[in-house]
């Protein structure tokens, strides 16, 4: 087994979670395509990371609103309040959509910023995203199974 790859994996996946433009999803497509390394230990890995990360958005949610009316702080004061009311609406299960290219990343911020308890948060991040690994891994692992 190489730890490399292992670190990789996990780091890919971390940096996914954030605003960083990574994909996890290839790398861990290819790694599952080599067969060197057991699949759970694979989706245990890219969840950990990628849930890692979204806990590290959820975290830096807490605290944005601190710097809001900054002339530097990157989201508009109207796209805050819009993407609040948002999640107010449609609550914590909207958290279950954290795996979701372009939403998910901004969905577990604005959870951090509503004040989303954190044991709730981190339950229904580590579903989705952990969700979203396992559907990859039959899709690539299908041929075998078949």
């Amino acid at each position: 087994m190489s730890l490399a790859a292992l670190t990789a994996l996990f780091l890919t996946a971390f940096g996914a979670a954030t605003l960083l433009p990574l994909q996890s999803e290839a790398v861990l497509a290819g790694l599952l395509l080599q067969g060197e390394h057991p699949a759970i230990l694979l989706l245990a890995v890219a969840t950990a990371g990628n849930a890692l990360g979204a806990i590290v958005n959820w975290w830096l949610g807490r605290y944005v609103e601190h710097w809001r009316d900054r002339r530097w702080f990157p989201v508009s004061g109207s796209a805050l309040d819009r993407a609040q009311e948002r999640y107010h609406r449609y609550g914590r299960w909207s958290l279950l959509l954290s795996w979701a290219p372009i939403i998910g990343d901004p969905l577990t911020v604005v959870a951090g910023v509503m004040r989303e308890p954190f044991w709730s948060f981190l339950a229904l991040v580590v579903a989705a995203k952990a969700g979203r690994y396992l559907v990859l891994a039959a899709a690539v692992l299908a041929p075998e199974w078949c």
